[in-house]
């Protein structure tokens, strides 16, 4: 059985999850980047780029910085000063391992 969702309500429930997403990933500013791309292979920064290629379809013009505050609910910098850890060695080379090769 499939549950029948108009089309404005989908994406009302879509931009909730999402928001609910950025909110969960804010919370858990213990959890880096180079982890959820080795676990999930997607980051924070995935996100504002996604952010920002979506504003970009409709026109809008989002700078990197603004989408990446948008996303880390700070300034990047300001996000990499508080929590960001340097990679481990084991960190960096599954990182190296996950992506394509050319």
């Amino acid at each position: 059985m499939t549950t029948e969702i108009d089309p404005a309500t989908r994406t009302e429930l879509e931009a909730a999850a999402f928001r609910r997403l950025v909110e969960h990933l804010r919370e858990r500013s213990d959890v880096q980047n180079i982890d959820l791309m080795n676990l999930a292979g997607f980051c924070r920064n995935c996100l504002s780029r996604w952010y920002r290629e979506a504003a970009e379809a409709r026109g809008i013009a989002l700078p990197d910085p603004e989408a990446r505050e948008i996303i880390y609910g700070m300034p990047y910098k300001a996000w990499q000063a508080q929590h960001q850890k340097e990679a481990t060695a084991e960190q960096k080379a599954k990182f190296a391992a996950s992506q394509p090769h050319s």
